[in-house]
């Protein structure tokens, strides 16, 4: 009976020691991401710096990583950012049939064209209008809040290549959500594609709106350094 007490009064005494999470990656820091696309090898033979890496431990490539040329790194971004609850295969075919219903728009136009220049002008191809939508919906600047003499502040700062890419399928995706019951999503997502596309619709004017508060609060720019 003493020895359980004596045990449960150390017990209540124990103090936690917390530790640091440790790093969970399997490669330390002298190994390199690996370059699995054609374009690039042929790009580091040509200039020479192949060989400062041939004999660097390389990471593994990833699961999904590709060098097939029908590969897409954006849309395959794209697709993710679609996927919920881990359905993939459901958001891939979900972005599959919206390709569908931009190439049918793009050949209708195309059929529909008088002359070859306007036919030349027009794109078939669903992954190079997302391409350029994407680009078209990127901003340049975003408004971040700091805080100085007890005021805060949205100071314009340039954003990243990264999270700029990100806000624009963010943006891209949240407009094609906006929509009625009896749309469904592939048609609404070949619309705002295509009118992002041409530098236009809601996404476009998201980001000039943007850009338009941050050329307003420009007189707060220096309290990025302050």
């Amino acid at each position: 009976m003493l020895r359980r007490i004596f045990s449960s009064a150390l017990l209540r005494t124990t103090t936690t020691c917390h530790f640091p999470a440790a790093s969970m990656s399997q490669y330390g820091p002298q190994f390199v991401d690996p370059v699995f696309k054609k374009e690039r090898l042929t790009a580091l033979e040509e200039s020479g710096e192949i060989s400062k890496i041939a004999h660097v431990p390389i990471k593994a490539a990833r699961n999904h990583d590709s060098c097939s040329v029908f590969h897409d790194d954006l849309v395959s971004k794209f697709i993710n950012y679609v996927m919920k609850k881990g359905e993939k295969a459901l958001a891939r075919e979900i972005v599959e049939k919206g390709f569908e219903n931009i190439k049918r728009l793009q050949l209708e136009r195309y059929h529909l064209a008088e002359s070859e220049e306007e036919k030349a002008k027009i794109e078939l191809s669903p992954r190079a209008l997302l391409r350029q939508a994407v680009e078209n919906s990127r901003p340049l600047l975003q408004l971040t809040p700091i805080k100085r003499g007890g005021v805060r502040y949205q100071v314009p700062v340039p954003i990243t290549e990264h999270r700029s890419y990100f806000l624009a399928m963010k943006w891209l995706l949240e407009a094609i959500r906006e929509k009625e019951r009896k749309v469904h999503f592939p048609e609404k997502m070949a619309w705002e594609v295509l009118d992002a596309a041409a530098n236009q619709g809601k996404v476009i004017k998201r980001k000039q709106e943007l850009h338009r508060q941050c050329e307003a609060n420009r007189a707060y720019a220096h309290y990025r350094w302050s």
